[in-house]
């Protein structure tokens, strides 16, 4: 008698017999990540666009104009916009547009020095009081709210008046009003991460306090840096603005904004486009970097992402 073998029935292809398509992902780091987020923002994007608008203007302000800021001209005091004049002349003569481009490079290097200088300043010390705690921490606390409880453009008066008038001087007085706010966000961050595992593991080890400062929290500390170091840029030259335009800050014939607005605000009436061109400018550096500011914090800060 033959013998039959039995034929294994093979289970006919299904979802639920498929094996799982693995594939395999990239890992992307989180500042790569954050530059994606950023490409998206399309108000973020326009900000970048104004400002480097702005820094192509100050780069290149010699090219652009074949006029002097500080030429008197007399006879053409007060021209209104024109072919000669594009943004006019003010109440000595002096071609607005060309100042308006000079400009540029103070109130962007206003900017820059004095944010750079709270960053630092600020950054150091908060790292201090937040990684230290106890006496430390109390005491850099203590001195950023006496700060704090002075208006801001109050306590930079104080200091030009103290140093003395000059683009320098408040230069130095918006750095150091500027201290407390990163002191405060570093520390407030240096805390959180103080108490990582990874810096439990490096204390462990007996790794050095100064290394593991430079090495592990400050690079975890940046985002919040950079964001409000992007903001800071413009809240600066708001001040400068304002400096300038009490007469503190740069003082005649250097081309502030705000010192241009403080010269022509008798002729707001008479003459709107010695005030409406400087006023503009300041208005769109501020706002440019307010837009690149809340791109920034939107593309770092896990908690706004989609």
């Amino acid at each position: 008698m033959e013998s039959v073998t039995p034929v294994k029935k093979q289970p006919m292809p299904g979802p639920e017999n498929q094996e799982p398509h693995l594939t395999e992902t990239e890992s992307i780091s989180p500042w790569k990540e954050a530059f994606w987020q950023l490409r998206k923002n399309k108000l973020a994007l326009v900000g970048l666009f104004i400002i480097i608008f702005f820094i192509m203007i100050a780069i290149f302000a010699p090219f652009l104009t074949s006029y002097s800021y500080q030429t008197l001209n007399a006879a053409d005091r007060l021209q209104g916009p024109s072919a000669q004049y594009w943004f006019g002349t003010d109440d000595l003569g002096r071609d607005i547009f060309t100042r308006i481009v000079y400009g540029a490079r103070i109130s962007l290097m206003v900017g820059f020095f004095a944010v750079t200088g709270a960053l630092i300043f600020g950054s150091f010390l908060g790292i201090l009081a937040g990684y230290f705690g106890r006496w430390v921490d109390m005491l850099i606390s203590r001195i950023f709210d006496i700060m704090l409880a002075f208006p801001s453009i109050l306590l930079a008066i104080a200091i030009v008046a103290i140093l003395g008038p000059s683009l320098q001087n408040a230069l130095i007085a918006i750095a150091i009003i500027n201290v407390p706010i990163f002191g405060r966000l570093v520390r407030s961050k240096v805390i959180s991460i103080r108490q990582e595992e990874y810096i439990m593991a490096a204390k462990a080890q007996g790794m050095k306090n100064g290394r593991i400062l430079f090495h592990h929290v400050l690079p975890n500390s940046l985002a919040p840096i950079i964001v409000q170091a992007t903001l800071g840029f413009g809240t600066a030259i708001l001040e400068a603005a304002a400096l300038g335009f009490l007469g503190l800050g740069a003082q005649p014939p250097t081309p502030e904004w705000g010192r241009m607005l403080s010269d022509s605000r008798q002729y707001i009436q008479s003459a709107p486009w010695t005030v409406l061109f400087p006023g503009l400018s300041i208005m769109l550096v501020v706002l440019g970097f307010n837009m690149i500011g809340d791109g920034l914090r939107d593309a770092l800060d896990p908690k706004m992402k989609n």
